[in-house]
């Protein structure tokens, strides 16, 4: 008689405490883990052998850009090959609140860069509109203290008045109550200009049970000062901050981010909960953008690109000390990759540096720069070679940094040449940092993919294997698991993820993908539905 749906049995069982494994059998009914422990096979609807496999609970990527990939391909394929069966989205651009220039600015990316059509304004509109058509994984998401600003004031980056600021705390509050789970931003260099804003919208959401999350700002020659604003609110709020892939850009800084875990392990002491996540890559990904000073960054899209023709325009930049700041925390134009173009005649040039391209067009590095944006009517999305190998290591090592990729759910059909860390972040710190380089033990790597990512956002029935926890788990091949992804050819899905259940269901069954979407919005504290 069969008193399971589903029991997974003679596996090496990792729990994701971070302790040893041991052979344990799992039993799965109506979606949860109801039974771990020596269990009969036969009393399962299905077994799952587990032989010679290693079990985990389903990892948590901490900082992803699903949220329109999610809307466009309901599989999330890149994802939950790797084993990912949670991603939390937002950071400097969440799906709500959308409202102005932000609604418009938004729609007109994302029709583009996605093909989708934005019909929503809320969290709750979202999450509708996410789950109408089905994900393979979860997804929680938080809300972006620079994104309500915007909506408030505007895109002039003036304090907010006492006015303003009431309205913005009054947004967090609304998000909080449709269930984002906390504050997430991505500063420019220097941090939040106006950081006493941020202090007052991290108390709304503290209040709210949730946490901070922040990309610093440059990450580079000012990060310590980005550092500091980061830890001035959880100082002044008490609330939990968790900084965005912790890394150190710019050659002339390699060796220092020692500096920066050394500042935040002086905070961990004074009481401060601060923890931080990490991707295995020496290269990261945004559009140009963030190449330009920052009254460039700051100005609607709509009203900058067009610009990008006119003379005047370029000697402003050219002579803005930030603008060659900024070009060398990127890797120099020898490090910044063109990934992706639109544009027919500009698609020969995607995965070349600017310097390669600048060589086959017979112009300047700067000047072929602002071309291919020009022509191109958008900035371009680029790859970016800037940090070292080593300091990778020593940032993995450090026991209070999770895993979270700052990619997307992708699939093979995605244009251009996306970082190769959407399809294969969880394998590579598995394969290449735990199995070959024995940077990690293999209970440590996956503690930080599930436990601890749990934790840092308040999750009590996720990122353990545990009776009465959702039944979120992988069943991988220590030997064999691996990323496939490069720069070069970076749409690849990983090796030796064989199994993945998300909520009880199976969607990756010996490698392949069957096509169900058991997927579920997980909402914050203050959510409605949590």
């Amino acid at each position: 008689m069969s008193i399971y749906d589903i029991v997974i049995h003679g596996g090496k069982v990792i729990d994701g405490t971070g302790n040893p494994w041991l052979y344990n059998d799992i039993a799965v009914k109506d979606g949860k883990i109801v039974g771990i422990g020596k269990i009969n096979p036969n009393l399962g609807c299905r077994a799952i052998s587990a032989k010679e496999r290693v079990v985990t609970p389903g990892y948590i990527d901490m900082h992803t850009h699903s949220d329109q990939p999610l809307v466009a391909d309901g599989n999330a394929e890149s994802k939950v090959r790797q084993g990912v069966t949670l991603d939390i989205i937002g950071e400097s651009q969440t799906v709500a609140p959308l409202q102005g220039p932000v609604l418009e600015e938004y729609i007109a990316e994302h029709r583009r860069r996605n093909g989708i059509e934005a019909d929503w304004t809320t969290f709750t509109g979202y999450f509708e509109r996410v789950m109408k058509g089905g994900i393979s994984i979860n997804v929680a998401s938080g809300v972006s203290p620079q994104q309500v600003k915007r909506v408030v004031v505007g895109f002039d980056e003036r304090p907010a008045s006492s006015k303003e600021q009431e309205r913005m705390n009054q947004m967090v509050t609304q998000a909080m109550e449709e269930g984002a789970l906390g504050l997430t931003a991505a500063w420019h260099a220097k941090g939040p200009e106006n950081p006493e804003e941020v202090v007052q919208m991290a108390k709304v959401v503290k209040g709210y049970g949730g946490y901070y999350g922040v990309h610093l700002g440059s990450e580079g020659f000012d990060i310590m000062e980005e550092l500091d604003k980061a830890i001035r609110v959880a100082r002044e709020t008490d609330i939990p901050v968790h900084i965005y892939h912790l890394k150190m850009r710019a050659k002339s800084n390699w060796g220092r981010v020692r500096e920066v875990i050394q500042q935040i392990e002086e905070a961990r002491r004074e009481g401060l909960e601060i923890t931080a996540n990490q991707y295995p890559y020496t290269a990261m990904q945004h559009p140009w953008r963030r190449l330009f000073p920052r009254w460039v960054q700051n100005a609607p899209v709509s009203e900058t690109i067009a610009q990008f023709k006119n003379s005047a325009f370029r000697e402003r930049i050219i002579s803005d000390p930030e603008f060659e700041q900024y070009v060398n925390e990127h890797g120099g134009w020898e490090g910044v990759v063109a990934s992706r173009f639109d544009t027919a005649d500009l698609k020969p040039f995607e995965g070349k540096t600017i310097a390669e391209i600048a060589k086959i067009r017979g112009r300047d590095p700067v000047s072929t720069c602002f071309d291919l944006i020009f022509e191109e009517g958008i900035f371009v999305y680029g790859v970016h070679h800037t940090m070292s190998e080593e300091d990778v290591k020593t940032v993995m090592r450090v026991p209070w940094v999770s895993i979270g990729s700052d990619g997307s759910a992708l699939n093979l059909n995605f244009p251009g040449k996306p970082h190769p860390r959407s399809f294969g972040t969880n394998p590579r710190v598995l394969g290449k940092y735990t199995r070959e380089e024995k940077v990690l033990t293999l209970e440590e790597a996956i503690r930080k993919m599930t436990s601890l990512p749990a934790q840092v956002l308040g999750l009590r029935d996720r990122g353990l294997l545990r009776e009465g926890y959702w039944a979120d788990i992988v069943i991988l091949d220590p030997n064999t698991v691996a990323d496939t992804a490069t720069y070069e050819n970076p749409k690849q899905y990983p090796k030796g993820i064989e199994w993945v259940l998300v909520n009880g269901a199976v969607v990756i069954e010996g490698g392949d993908h069957t096509g169900a979407r058991p997927g579920r919005v997980v909402y914050g504290p203050g959510g409605r539905y949590s």
